[in-house]
């Protein structure tokens, strides 16, 4: 071999060498420059990704199923307010006979009671004074509690000791609640069993033993345990004010077992 040649060869060596050498020098910098706890991990990220992916995927094929629900969902409003329409044409219907049909039953109620009417012309009365006598709300007393009010001049007439320092406007204010009361027991009474919690109809059944009773039979009534406000409470002022209507021929109080009960008069 030729030594300039064999010179040439061992030159280049040396210098592929040497490149080498410094290639790994710069490696081995940049390893120090760059710990390896601060390279990302891409196994992390691509765990990451593919859990991304199935939420997508997840999401799109909820979406699917909404959409293909709309058409149900679209029929079902449909029926619904098919339903409605019918609902209220028979309401129209009933409202409409329902009357003409109460007309002829209390027709039929009048004339069961009309042959006891002659006996009262002789008085020089007329049939239609004895006709509110023989409805049957005023018997059994489902009408509205009366709402018998007193006046400046009944208040006026009482005695300092008794009036105190009530007004007209308290007074009147608590026969307002005495009414609510009444016609809150009214409804419990009258409620059927189903539509009632437990503690109520319990309660509703004590009602009606109260109501089945002479003084209280057909009246208005509610118990001293009802007066929760807001204008009637069971203070002095609330037991004051009962005493006023007592006084004045308003209320009419009776104990029937553990209760005190509260009759509502009417205007005689």
């Amino acid at each position: 071999m030729d030594v300039k040649k064999a010179g040439s060869s061992l030159d280049s060596l040396i210098s592929s060498f040497n490149t080498r050498i410094a290639e790994l020098q710069e490696l081995v910098i940049a390893r120090n420059m760059y710990p390896a706890s601060s390279v990302v991990d891409l196994s992390a990220v691509d765990a990451a990704m593919k859990a991304m992916e199935l939420q997508i995927q997840a999401i799109k094929d909820r979406l699917r199923e909404e959409i293909q629900a709309i058409p149900k969902a679209k029929k079902l409003i449909d029926a619904s307010l098919r339903q409605q329409k019918i609902l209220q044409n028979m309401s129209v219907h009933v409202s409409s006979h329902l009357p003409q049909r109460m007309t002829m039953l209390d027709l039929d109620n009048s004339r069961c009671l009309l042959p006891e009417a002659p006996k009262q012309q002789a008085d020089g009365g007329s049939l239609k004074r004895h006709e509110p006598a023989v409805i049957p709300k005023e018997k059994k007393g489902r009408g509205s509690p009366p709402l018998w009010y007193i006046t400046s001049n009944e208040l006026d007439s009482l005695s300092s000791y008794m009036r105190g320092r009530l007004t007209l406007e308290k007074v009147n204010a608590a026969i307002n609640d005495m009414a609510t009361y009444a016609e809150g027991n009214t409804q419990l009474i009258s409620a059927p069993k189903k539509k009632l919690a437990e503690n109520l109809w319990e309660r509703a059944l004590e009602l009606r033993d109260i109501a089945t009773t002479e003084p209280v039979k057909g009246k208005h009534f509610f118990l001293e345990t009802d007066m929760k406000g807001p204008a009637l409470k069971l203070d002095n002022t609330g037991k004051a004010i009962l005493t006023v209507l007592r006084h004045l021929g308003r209320i009419s109080e009776t104990r029937i077992g553990h209760h005190r009960v509260m009759i509502l008069l009417k205007p005689q």
